[in-house]
């Protein structure tokens, strides 16, 4: 499953510079695909949707920071938690119903998403 923050963020920052993958953006921030990854120019996402890795990309919040799930791997490959989970300060950061993934999903995403 991806982590999430839920709207009782109280936009601290303390997760953002925690994520491996550069997943979690401030509030109204534009993000790219490319940001904290090896991925560059026209790119398959896992889950078969096609991006340019380096396009800017619209915010999911203009109230709290967010979470780009399709680059969120629970840190899988990097340590044994959620760092932004381990770092949230009131709790925020939670698992996502709505994105399911296995922890071997989640590591091949880990891969994907930093390519050698």
């Amino acid at each position: 499953m991806a982590i999430k923050i839920t709207d009782e963020c109280i936009n601290c920052g303390a997760c953002e510079p925690e994520c491996p993958n550069n997943a979690i953006y401030e509030t109204s921030e534009d993000w790219t695909y490319a940001e904290g990854t090896t991925l560059n120019g026209n790119i398959i996402l896992p889950n078969g949707v096609k991006v340019n890795a380096e396009e800017l990309q619209e915010p999911l919040s203009d109230e709290v920071f967010f979470i780009i799930a399709s680059k969120c791997t629970e840190c899988k490959g990097f340590h044994n938690e959620p760092q932004c989970a381990a770092v949230c300060p009131v709790d925020c950061c939670v698992p996502d119903e709505d994105v399911v993934e296995t922890a071997t999903q989640l590591l091949a995403k880990q891969e994907f998403l930093h390519k050698d």
